[in-house]
């Protein structure tokens, strides 16, 4: 080989190796950028969430079985359509220390979730024949 062709293979393999390191910098610039965006948003759900319709919404049905468990309540409430995110009111009911209590509620697409979990948290009268409207 030629000196300028061992020039040449030199100032190619740094472009390259310069180029490499420009381009693993970049994604990595890019999965922060796009993981920093997620948990925000994920955090602002769980905290700002907002309710699925403006009022005065639809009211919908919720009844909780002795026993339910969290996990199958939060179900119920996203079958309904009374939540979109499962997973962050999970974490409210934790975070929050929300108690959700057997009964019959009445619940509106127009509350958010910690309205709802507000609701829920309350046991209802045991003088009230339908089991308690959460009200």
């Amino acid at each position: 080989m030629s000196r300028i062709t061992k020039d040449i293979n030199k100032i190619t393999g740094t472009i390259i190796g310069i180029s490499g390191k420009l381009i693993v910098c970049t994604l990595l610039i890019l999965l922060l950028v796009e993981g920093i965006t997620r948990g925000y948003d994920f955090g602002h759900s769980i905290f700002y969430q907002e309710s699925m319709e403006p009022a005065p919404g639809t009211e919908k049905v919720l009844t909780v079985a002795e026993g339910e468990s969290d996990q199958d309540v939060v179900a119920n409430l996203e079958d309904l359509g009374l939540i979109d995110n499962p997973l962050a009111v999970r974490i409210q009911i934790l975070f929050y220390e929300y108690e959700v209590h057997p009964g019959t509620y009445t619940l509106s697409t127009a509350m958010t979730p910690k309205e709802i979990l507000q609701i829920l948290d309350q046991e209802p009268e045991p003088e009230d024949e339908e089991g308690g409207t959460g009200q």
